[in-house]
């Protein structure tokens, strides 16, 4: 956790430094923001006692006693016109602190943000697949915020009613030390209040949000899974189910209204209470002569100011506990170091030949069931190979291995004859081209999908892409072809269009290795034919692995590698196996009755 704080204390302190310059500015708007609230009683004070009752003026101002005396009307209206004054000079100051408090807790936000989701960006695999992902929603968006919102109001916002209480304070004392001591009688019960709702809000903040980040999960999940959920009509269950999370964000939010309640009231009550004190104590001094009645009357103006500041104040607790809890989130993430990091003197994969050796590969999630059981076989450059087997045999736990999404527990991986530890991971996964049985699109234009492949992909590159994927012809009848945005995860296509796509991206890569997972899964005849020759063409020269159930698909291999259990059971050419392996013979068999039947029936 240290290490958690001391990475978001780095990103706010370099921060409020690049910021020292609106600070000062700030800081000085505070001085006259407090300055102002403390000077607007005394106008009143001076038309009461000295022009009015014609007491002595204080000593700096002596030299206006005489035309006080003399022009008691335009002495008044010249006194009263001071409130006009220092109002503006409070407009002024406050619309300049807001300003300025504001922009740097936007560009607080905005850097934590960044900061977050770039950290996001580098964690590992596993961390994001135990990883619920409205949770993560949740603090870069609304926990950042909470921060921004804090730090704008509360930054110098405190200050201001800090300075202002002091001050106060302090000329209170000055005026009459026995009426401060009764105002400040109050302060221990106003503490206590503020100490009990800091505490009560912040567990109640707690839960918030992470009720919030379920909540978002939970939405997430349905929405992108909208498809399911209407086909089993389960709408109304997951209405109850969604229903019962936001429930508990109700209760506590709830909660929290009545803490800040109960707490404001509680304020007013004390406050009420101390003004009442002075005006009494006050009133009878005044009568005694002890005091002058506008002195009173400061007191009186000072301890209903006192309201104002205190009740800001235990405002501001509020906000306070939610960036307490906020800021404590978002350093959790901050804490989470990735997985994989290159090593100190790491290398860029750069013009690979393709050549890949898995030299006694393990691989286990820590649990100490192995995925993968001492595998090892050699892929050549140029050569395509097949991953044959059942689920959970280990097939794309090798491509995760290959793209450093997961570190082997043991052996050796090599491409090209240099561990692919000495790579540097971006590097690898650059000379790696990929596509997948869940084609993943962008909700972006057709142009932007294509070019994902390749940074600054030209206009002919991306064309010759997609017409090398068979997928020109189909982009060229959408309402805006290649500036066509598509859907969520390209939902306005069919399947065998988004997997041309898939392909036309891995085109535009041209890297030395190409992954292909299942590409034909799901598709219609025709879309398989597309995408066939789409592959087919995709795949020359490089080195390919391919992971398919289909043995037709599997047959065009150079080689086949038949995994069980986590390990090689079999590999061979696919005459080999048909030949020598019962299994891959129980396939074939299994094929052919399939497609016997399915000529049958048509």
């Amino acid at each position: 956790m240290k290490k958690s704080q001391s990475r978001f204390k780095q990103i706010v302190a370099t921060h409020l430094l690049e910021q020292k310059w609106n600070f000062v500015i700030a800081v000085f708007c505070t001085l006259c923001l407090a300055g102002a609230d403390l000077m607007k009683p005394w106008a009143l004070k001076i038309i009461v006692d000295n022009i009015l009752l014609s007491h002595p003026l204080p000593p700096l101002l002596s030299s206006f006693a005489e035309s006080f005396e003399r022009e008691k009307t335009f002495s008044v209206v010249l006194v009263a016109s001071t409130v006009i004054l220092i109002s503006l000079v409070k407009g002024v100051a406050t619309y300049s602190q807001v300003f300025i408090t504001s922009r740097i807790g936007f560009h607080l936000a905005h850097k934590l943000r960044r900061a977050l989701f770039t950290h996001l960006q580098r964690l590992s695999i596993s961390f994001h697949k135990r990883s619920e992902t409205g949770e993560l929603l949740t603090k870069v968006t609304t926990d950042t915020n909470n921060l921004r919102d804090v730090f704008s109001e509360f930054a110098l916002g405190f200050a201001t009613e800090f300075v202002t209480l002091i001050g106060m304070i302090l000329i209170m004392f000055l005026v009459n030390w026995r009426l401060s001591l009764i105002v400040l009688a109050v302060f221990p019960v106003l503490g206590v209040i503020s100490f009990y709702r800091f505490h009560a809000i912040r567990e109640s903040a707690r839960k918030q949000r992470k009720a919030e980040g379920r909540i978002a999960s939970k939405l997430h999940e349905i929405l992108d899974s909208i498809l399911v959920v209407k086909a089993f009509g389960r709408e109304r269950y997951e209405e109850i189910r969604f229903e019962s999370q936001s429930e508990v964000i109700l209760g506590e939010s709830i909660r929290t209204a009545r803490l800040e309640a109960a707490s404001s009231r509680a304020v007013d009550i004390v406050t009420a209470i101390g003004t009442f004190a002075v005006l009494v104590f006050g009133s009878l001094q005044a009568l005694d002569g002890a005091i002058l009645p506008g002195s009173v009357l400061v007191f009186a103006a000072y301890m209903n100011s006192l309201n104002a500041p205190i009740r800001s104040l235990a405002k501001l607790s509020a906000k306070i506990s939610r960036a307490w809890v906020s800021a404590h989130r978002v350093s959790e993430i901050l804490a989470i170091q990735p997985e994989i990091e290159d090593t100190p003197g790491a290398i860029s994969a750069t013009d690979l030949q393709g050549e890949i050796v898995f030299q006694n590969v393990s691989f286990d999630y820590g649990d100490d069931r192995p995925i993968l059981d001492d595998v090892s076989f050699t892929i050549r450059p140029g050569e395509k190979v097949a991953l044959l087997g059942m689920s959970g045999a280990g097939k794309s736990t090798i491509i995760s291995l290959i793209l450093r999404f997961y570190e082997s527990t043991g052996g050796e991986i090599c491409v090209d004859g240099i561990d692919i530890k000495s790579y540097k991971s971006d590097s690898l996964r650059g000379q790696v081209g990929i596509v997948l049985q869940d084609t993943i699109l962008f909700g972006a234009t057709v142009r932007e999908n294509i070019a994902y492949g390749k940074e600054n992909a030209g206009d002919d590159e991306i064309i010759l892409a997609a017409k090398a994927a068979n997928a020109h012809e189909f982009i060229v009848k959408l309402d805006k072809g290649y500036d066509t945005v598509l859907g969520s995860r390209g939902g306005n296509l069919s399947g065998g269009q988004r997997q041309r796509l898939s392909i036309a991206r891995a085109f535009i890569r041209n890297s030395p290795i190409l992954i292909m997972d299942e590409p034909m899964t799901g598709l219609d005849v025709e879309s398989e034919r597309a995408v066939s020759d789409a592959m087919q063409r995709l795949s020359a020269g490089k080195t390919c692995l391919l992971i398919t159930h289909d043995l037709q698909l599997a047959a065009s291999a150079d080689w086949i590698l038949m995994l069980e259990n986590g390990r090689i059971a079999d590999q061979g050419r696919h005459e080999d196996l048909a030949s020598r392996n019962p299994d891959y013979k129980q396939l074939l068999s299994y094929k052919r009755h399939v497609l016997d039947a399915s000529t049958t029936v048509n």
